[in-house]
């Protein structure tokens, strides 16, 4: 038995940034019985993409999911380097019922290095209040100096992620990074 999974994987906007396709349109275009607009041989991969899932989870407390009121929800201003995939909304109600995904942050970036400092700022002009959430740990996996050289593995957490890593933040670096106004 063959079994297919039809359905876009969450990672999507990485593939659409990298390749300029639009796979939702594609995938409906299939499904109205169309053909695909492209051949394999016509894609290309362009420069970097990276996404990150933006949870109510706390990684102060084991990634323990976060509930309670979005107090304040802004999302980092979107550009056609910088993308907000969300459905939600100051002012909501996060339960405890649901996958605590509250977005996902994508970036494009002509290199990994730019897609990293990218996403950086981002994550720094992203505002959240209400509910503890993912930002942070992103921020610092970003950061590590494993994740920048690419020399690690599943067991990242494991080995270099520690809940005081979170309050050792270099606020003159911030101000360099977002100073290169990477948007």
């Amino acid at each position: 038995f063959l079994e297919m999974n039809t359905r876009l994987q969450v990672e999507h906007p990485v593939t659409e940034f990298i390749t300029g396709l639009d796979l939702v349109e594609q995938q409906i275009r299939v499904a109205r019985g169309e053909k695909l607009a492209f051949a394999q041989e016509d894609l290309s991969i362009n420069g970097h993409a990276m996404e990150l899932r933006v949870c109510a989870e706390d990684p102060l407390n084991n990634f323990l999911p976060s509930v309670g009121l979005l107090s304040k929800y802004r999302p980092p201003y979107t550009a056609p380097n910088v993308r907000v995939d969300d459905g939600i909304e100051e002012g909501m109600e996060v339960p405890i019922y649901y996958d605590p995904m509250l977005a996902k942050l994508i970036v494009w970036g002509e290199s990994r290095a730019v897609a990293i400092q990218r996403l950086i700022a981002a994550i720094d002009a992203y505002e959240i209040e209400g509910v503890a959430t993912t930002l942070g740990f992103g921020k610092f996996v970003l950061q590590h100096d494993a994740f920048i050289s690419g020399k690690f593995d599943t067991h990242f957490v494991k080995h270099y992620f520690t809940p005081e890593a979170l309050t050792n933040t270099d606020e003159a670096e911030v101000a360099a990074i977002l100073a290169l106004k990477l948007y």
